[in-house]
């Protein structure tokens, strides 16, 4: 028997639901297509004084989160002439970075961070930042569109003086797929969730909790439903959203991701 033989998949991504859907077909299960993450899109109206302000700030920490956003911000500067003085204030500050393609994208500018993240996820960024004092000092948040409720308490527990910078910016997806997928979850139409950004567990359970039915949803998580990430940093944002059981493959890939939830029904049916 095939590995998702019987089981409908709720794939909540926009980005490659064509491979995913055939990928879940091919092992035997339904693919539903309930997208919970709306466009990501730039939003310049701050960019010039995000980019103004990482350059003439003089923060004494600068915390990196995505690659994605940093070079989006060093790309940016570049076409405001402001490239080389752009890598200047990163080389006079401390740096942290969270994930892999941070840190090589830091790599290229010629910069190495004083602190790093021990599992790729924004908790263990702050596991290592605790061995830092940062307690009043300046710092520069780059995020990439999507909060980091964890960080910021912790920078507001240290009393840092902290500016976020978001050079992109999410936008929630459409309210009837939302309803429509918390009612199929609540009817016991979805064996599992598969979801590949962080965006799309935390939408979807501030959803449930407008619905007023968030603990119903992460009982189901507990239960009967299986949430599958795509990565470490993903399954971060499920367990901060009380969705405490995530299916993670060891290749931080949403094929392998696929893969991992079928033969995580092999082992437990």
């Amino acid at each position: 028997m095939k590995s998702l033989e019987g089981k409908k998949i709720a794939l909540v991504s926009q980005r490659k639901t064509e491979e995913l859907s055939k990928l879940v077909e091919n092992l035997g299960g339904t693919p539903v297509l309930r997208p919970a993450q709306g466009t990501v899109f730039l939003d310049e109206t701050n960019i010039e004084s995000d980019i103004a302000a990482l350059v003439e700030g003089n923060f004494d920490w600068i915390i990196c989160t995505t690659g994605l956003g940093m070079e989006t911000l060093y790309n940016l500067a570049g076409k405001l002439g402001k490239d080389k003085e752009f890598i200047h204030s990163l080389k006079n500050a401390n740096i942290a970075a969270r994930g892999y393609k941070t840190v090589n994208f830091l790599k290229k500018l010629g910069i190495t961070p004083v602190v790093r993240d021990d599992d790729g996820s924004t908790a263990g960024l702050v596991r290592e930042l605790a061995a830092h004092s940062l307690r009043g000092g300046k710092v520069a948040l780059q995020l990439h569109g999507d909060p980091a409720p964890k960080l910021i308490a912790w920078l507001d527990e240290q009393g840092c003086d902290y500016r976020e910078i978001l050079p992109y910016k999410h936008v929630p997806p459409q309210p009837e797929v939302m309803d429509q997928l918390i009612s199929e979850l609540l009817n016991g139409e979805i064996d599992a969730v598969n979801f590949t950004s962080t965006p799309q567990g935390r939408f979807l359970m501030s959803f449930a909790r407008e619905k007023g039915v968030e603990q119903e949803i992460q009982k189901l998580f507990s239960s009967r439903v299986v949430a599958v990430a795509v990565g470490k940093v993903t399954a971060q944002a499920l367990k901060e959203e009380g969705i405490e059981r995530v299916v993670v493959p060891e290749n931080e890939r949403m094929g392998s991701a696929v893969m991992a939830l079928g033969q995580y029904y092999q082992k437990n049916n």
